[in-house]
């Protein structure tokens, strides 16, 4: 059974990147998507991660709020 705590840290951590807030907020703030383009097909990130994030998705499972709410955070740092 996964116990594990489901928010932004832990997804920024499960991707392998810095977890603090302001870290977190920091790469928001540095990266942008095009309207036509889907989170996990952004070039910033690497294959693992865009594999991590599809899949997810897919799945419909315990990441994806937090993936879509990362979505909407890098969408409205326009």
């Amino acid at each position: 059974m996964d116990t594990t705590k489901h928010d932004i840290n832990t997804l920024f951590a499960q991707l392998g990147l810095p977890n603090s807030n302001e870290q977190i907020d920091a790469f928001i703030a540095s990266h942008e998507l095009e309207d036509t383009t889907r989170l996990q097909e952004a070039s910033f990130w690497d294959e693992a991660q865009q594999h991590f994030l599809a899949e997810s998705l897919a799945e419909d499972g315990d990441w994806s709020e937090v993936i879509d709410e990362l979505d909407v955070r890098i969408r409205q740092s326009k």
